[in-house]
C-alpha cells in the first residue's frame, strides 16, 4: 500500500511537471525548435476550446473529470501548477505548514461563473481573459518570463560569437506593452501570494474553470475515500490538503474542490485514504446548507445575478471604434498628423467583431510571432477588448509567407489560413502622405517602402529632375505594414496601414495587368 501511494503520487507531479514544461517551452521558442505538434497541449485547454467549439478536446477533458475528477486543475491547467510550485516552496520555507479547513464559498463561485459567462455574451472578452487561467499563465510567461529568457540567450550567443561558433544568435528583447507587463505582473504576484498562504484557493474560489470541472468532479467514478473503520481523527490528511476541502472530524470531503493531489494519501499513516471507485452515501447537511440558510443564498444569488447582468451589458456594450475614437493617438507635429481609424487585427480574425468576442488574449501569437509585429492592446478595441493583440509596426512587419498565428490559436479566434489565402488577405489598406515624405521634404531619393512591398501596391514615379516619389494602389494592398515599418519620416511615418474592420480579398498583380489589358482591348 506505500507504494501504491508513492506511484501515485509520483505520476501526478510528472505528469503535470511535463505538461506544464512542454507548454512553458512553446512560449518561449522564438527560435521554432521544438516540434509544431507541441501546440495541441496549447489546444488542450478548457475555455478557448469551449470558445472554439472544439467537440473533442471538450469530450477528452469531461470525460476525464467524470472518471477521474480534476485531474485538469491538478496536471494540464499550466496556472494551477505554477500554483503547486510556488505552494511547494512555501512548505520548503515553513516546514510545518499546516492548511485550515475552510467552507465551500458557493455562492462566490457560481456567482464569478456566470458574471464571466454574461460578460463573454455582451462582448466582454476582457473580463473572461482576466480569469481564465490558460491565458493568464500565457500573458505571464509571454511578458515577464521571455524578456529574462531572451536575454539569456544574448549572454549565450555572446560568449558563443566570440569562439567563431554561431550556433546561437542574438534576439531583441522586447516589452510591447506597460498594461500587459503590469496586468501579468499583478496576475503572478497576486495568485502567487494566495497560493503562498492558501494553496489552491484561488482555483476554488475565483477560477471559474475550476468552478464548473468541480461541479462534474461531484460525480466523477474514482474519489478520494475516508476509510471510517481505519481512520483514528488525527488531521494530517486535513492540515497537508491543499484545497483545504477535507473535514477530518466529520470524516468528509468535498469533491467539487478537490484536485487529486494525493497529498492526503500520501500523508496517512493508517490506509485511512484511499483512491478508489466512489461509493454512494447520503451527503450530510451542513449548517450552511439548511432550508433557511439555502432560501437566503437562493434570493441573493439571483439578485446578483441580475445586477451582474445590467452592470456588465452597461459596462462593456461598445463599438470599438467609437468607444476610443477620443482616445486614438492624433499626431500633431510640423508634419502633417494622422489617426489610424480602425486597428490592424491578424490574419485569420475574419472581422473585428468576431475576433473580439473569440479571443482570450492568452497572447500565445504575441509570443510566438516571428515579427515581432503582434503586441497587445490597451484601448484600440476598446475597454471590452483590453489585451488582445493587434499589429504594431514599429518591431517589425507581417511576414508575407507567414501563417503562425492563424496555426496555433487555441480558441479558434484566427482561423486557420493557407499560405495562398494569406497572400491575397488584406487586413488593412495603405495610405500615403505625400508632404511627410522625405522625397517631397529634404530633396532625397528613398524608395524604401516600395521596396518592402510585396504585392506592388507600393510603386515609384518620377517626380523632380532624377527624384522618383512613391505612389499607391490600396486595391492591391495587403496591410502587411511593411511600408510603414521600414519607412524612415520620423516622428510620424509619411505612410501608414489602416485596419479593414472586415477582411477583404486584395486583387493580386497579374490580376491587375489582365484588367489593364481588356480594357485597353475594348478601346478605352
Amino acid at each position: 500500500m506505500a507504494k501504491t501511494k508513492t506511484i501515485l503520487k509520483r505520476i501526478r507531479v510528472s505528469l503535470s511537471l511535463l505538461i506544464f514544461s512542454a507548454i512553458t517551452l512553446y512560449f518561449l521558442d522564438f527560435a521554432d525548435l521544438l516540434p509544431k505538434q507541441l501546440h495541441v497541449l496549447t489546444q488542450l485547454q478548457f475555455v478557448p476550446a469551449l470558445i472554439a467549439l472544439n467537440t473533442v478536446v471538450l469530450t477528452v477533458l469531461i470525460g476525464i473529470t467524470v472518471i477521474f475528477g480534476r485531474v485538469y486543475c491538478s496536471s494540464i491547467c499550466p496556472l494551477g501548477v505554477f500554483q503547486d510550485m510556488v505552494d511547494w516552496v512555501a512548505k520548503r520555507v515553513h516546514h510545518k505548514k499546516k492548511y485550515p479547513t475552510l467552507k465551500e464559498r458557493r455562492l462566490l463561485r457560481w456567482s464569478i461563473v456566470v458574471v464571466t459567462a454574461l460578460a463573454f455574451f455582451a462582448g466582454a472578452s476582457f473580463l473572461v481573459s482576466l480569469l481564465e487561467p490558460y491565458s493568464a499563465y500565457g500573458r505571464m510567461v509571454t511578458t515577464l518570463v521571455k524578456p529574462v529568457y531572451v536575454a539569456g540567450n544574448n549572454i549565450i550567443a555572446g560568449i558563443d560569437n566570440h569562439f567563431k561558433d554561431y550556433r546561437f544568435y542574438k534576439v531583441d528583447v522586447l516589452v510591447t506593452s506597460t498594461l500587459a507587463l503590469l496586468i501579468a505582473l499583478l496576475t503572478m504576484l497576486i495568485i502567487g501570494f494566495i497560493s503562498y498562504k492558501w494553496g489552491r484557493l484561488y482555483c476554488n474560489t475565483i477560477c471559474p474553470v475550476g468552478t464548473v470541472l468541480g461541479f462534474i468532479s461531484r460525480f466523477s467514478i474514482l474519489k478520494i475515500r475516508i476509510i471510517p473503520e481505519k481512520c483514528n481523527g488525527c488531521s494530517l490528511c486535513s492540515m497537508r490538503c491543499k484545497s483545504s476541502c477535507i473535514d477530518s472530524a466529520a470524516q468528509t470531503i468535498d469533491y467539487s474542490r478537490c484536485v487529486n493531489c494525493f497529498n492526503c494519501i500520501e500523508v496517512c499513516n493508517r490506509n485511512a485514504m484511499r483512491y478508489t471507485f466512489a461509493i454512494a452515501k447520503k451527503k450530510p447537511i451542513l449548517a450552511s446548507e439548511t432550508r433557511a440558510g439555502s432560501t437566503t443564498s437562493r434570493r441573493t444569488f439571483f439578485a446578483f445575478v441580475a445586477i451582474g447582468l445590467a452592470g456588465v451589458q452597461k459596462l462593456f456594450a461598445k463599438n470599438p471604434t467609437d468607444t476610443t475614437k477620443a482616445l486614438k493617438e492624433i499626431y500633431t507635429s510640423h508634419n502633417i498628423g494622422y489617426k489610424r481609424t480602425h486597428p490592424i487585427t491578424p490574419p485569420g480574425s475574419v472581422d473585428l467583431k468576431r475576433f473580439n468576442n473569440r479571443c482570450t488574449a492568452c497572447h500565445l501569437c504575441v509570443s510566438k510571432c516571428p515579427s515581432n509585429v503582434l503586441k497587445p492592446t490597451f484601448l484600440e478595441y476598446g475597454l471590452a477588448g483590453m489585451l488582445q493583440p493587434t499589429l504594431d509596426f514599429q518591431y517589425g512587419y507581417c511576414n508575407y509567407h507567414c501563417t503562425v498565428c492563424a496555426d496555433i490559436c487555441p480558441a479558434n479566434a484566427l482561423k486557420k489560413i493557407s499560405l495562398k489565402e494569406k497572400k491575397t488577405l488584406q487586413i488593412g489598406y495603405v495610405h500615403y502622405i505625400k508632404e511627410n515624405c522625405v522625397v517631397v521634404t529634404d530633396g532625397t531619393d528613398c524608395g524604401a517602402c516600395s521596396e518592402h512591398c510585396p504585392t506592388q501596391a507600393v510603386s515609384m514615379k518620377p517626380y523632380k529632375g532624377d527624384l522618383r516619389i512613391p505612389v499607391i494602389d490600396q486595391n492591391l494592398c495587403v496591410g502587411c505594414g511593411g511600408c510603414e515599418y521600414i519607412c524612415p519620416t520620423r516622428p510620424y511615418r509619411a505612410i501608414y496601414v489602416v485596419g479593414n474592420p472586415v477582411h477583404k480579398q486584395a486583387l493580386i498583380p497579374e490580376e491587375k495587368e489582365k484588367k489593364k489589358i481588356e480594357v485597353n482591348d475594348f478601346g478605352f
